[in-house]
Order: C-alpha cells, then structure tokens, then sequence
C-alpha cells in the first residue's frame, strides 16, 4: 500500500529555506558571472552592469582550431576513460558482491581509494609510475589517469545496486537452467541497467573536466581544461576563455543532470515496489 508522503512532510522553516537558497546562489553565482563576461563588448575592462552586450566572442571561440582541437580530444577520452571504467567498475562490483575471499574488504577499500585522495597525489603517482616503466606521455596515458577514478564511480553506483538486489533472482535463474550468459543478460543486466547508465554518464563528466591528473600525465596533449587554464594567463583573451568554461559546464550539466535523475527514479521505484 503506498502512503501519500506529501501530506506528511512538514514545511520547511524560514531559516531552513533561506539557507538552502543562499547556498544554490554562492554556488551558481560565480556560473551567471561567467555568462555575463561571454557578453562584453570590452575585452580586457569588467564591469558591472555591462557596457553593452555582444555575441561576438562566440563566434571567435567557434573559429578557433587550438579550442576545437582540445574539445575533440577531451571527448575522447572521457568517452574511452568511461568505456573502460565500466567494464572494469562492473566487473570488480560483481567480484566484490558474489565472491567471498581473503582480503574482499582491503581490495574494496582500494579500488575506492583513488577518488578519496588528493588529486595531485594521484596525479604524482601516476606520473611516478608511468616515467618508472619509460612510457611516453600521450594520449593513452591521460585515458590511464582519468580511468583510476572513473573506475570508482562506476564501481560505486553498480555495487550499490548489487547490495539493493535480491540474490534470490540469480539462484532461481541458475535453478531453472539458465546458463551464466542468459542469467547475467536477463536477470543481472536489467536491474543493474540503469546504475551502469547513471555512473557512466557521471564519469564521462568527471573525465571532461578533470584538471590535476590531467597536468601530470597529459605531456604535449591539451584537454579544454588545461586549454582554459593556460589562457587565463593572456588577459585580451578572458572572454573566448569563458565562452570555453561555458561550453565545458554545458556538456557537463546534462551527464550530472540525468545521473542524478537516473539514480533518483530507480531509488523511488524500489520504493514504491516495496
């Protein structure tokens, strides 16, 4: 039977309300500051309210080879940095949930602990590591970087719902003679779906905007992020810069925003079955 929640959640207090909206202004404040500058017509003076508005710098952004090289290639290897988190996260989830062995919880503990350090320490790890087996900076190394903590995201949220599914599904497959393919196809894969979905799309957003490991493992190759970082230093170009920041934050929100509603409606389904 499903109660009506609604009419048993209490109003907010004011203290509560005007909190949570103060904190939703300093943290999106600072992105609405970003947008008016894209909108100068000055290139080096800032000033509020703006001495007018102009869509120019759009169109100098767009004709810029350097910036369209970087944004290629920071879609690539977010897209492969997520391909290979999601094997690997879902692999290690269902070891870690269906396998009892010597040492189950260090390795857990492990595969989490890239995304609780620091990134420069990762970053000099990783650094470390590569130069110890002389293997050259490219391409293939940013991937290896942005994959130790893409791994973990997807590993999070398909472990998560392992722990939520009921194991009494796999052994009744198992019983009436499914093999281990049709078992994981038709039974696994469903209820595991949108978990995959929602860490997937996560990581690729972490990947795309990931600064710190990327310094330390990237060698001659620019990312739009390290792109950005490397124009704040030339004044005259600020406002392209933050037409970039823009296009960053614009293919980043909609990852984040459907991960987030993924993992909210399968949550609000399980309640609901129950």
């Amino acid at each position: 039977m499903r109660s009506n929640s609604s009419s048993l959640t209490p109003k907010a207090p004011l203290a509560l309300t005007i909190a949570a909206y103060a904190g939703l202004l300093f943290l999106h404040v600072p992105i609405l500051i970003i947008f008016l500058y894209t909108l100068t017509p000055d290139e080096t003076t800032y000033t509020f309210p703006l001495p007018g508005i102009t869509f120019k710098w759009f169109g100098i952004a767009l004709q810029r080879a350097d910036l369209w090289r970087s944004v290629t290639l920071s879609l690539q290897v977010a897209a492969i940095a997520t391909f290979a988190a999601l094997i690997l996260g879902s692999l290690a989830a269902a070891a870690v949930y269906r396998s009892n062995f010597f040492g189950r919880e260090s390795i857990s503990f492990l595969l989490v602990l890239p995304i609780a350090l620091p990134g420069i320490v990762t970053g000099i790890a990783l650094r470390t590591a590569i130069g110890g087996f002389d293997i050259p900076f490219s391409f293939w190394t940013i991937v290896i970087g942005h994959a130790t903590f893409c791994v973990v995201v997807v590993y999070n949220n398909v472990l998560a719902r392992f722990r939520r599914m009921q194991g009494s599904q796999i052994e009744a497959s198992m019983d009436l003679g499914a093999n281990s393919f049709q078992t994981f196809w038709y039974v696994v894969f469903p209820n595991i779906a949108t978990a995959l979905l929602a860490g997937g799309m996560l990581a690729f957003a972490l990947s795309f905007d990931e600064v710190i490991v990327t310094t330390f493992t990237a060698g001659q190759q620019t990312t739009l992020p390290i792109w950005i970082f490397s124009q704040l230093s030339r004044p005259r170009d600020r406002p392209v810069t933050n037409v970039a920041a823009m296009i960053v934050m614009l293919i980043t929100f909609l990852p984040i925003f459907l991960s987030q509603r993924l993992t909210a409606s399968s949550s609000d389904t399980e309640g609901n079955s129950k």
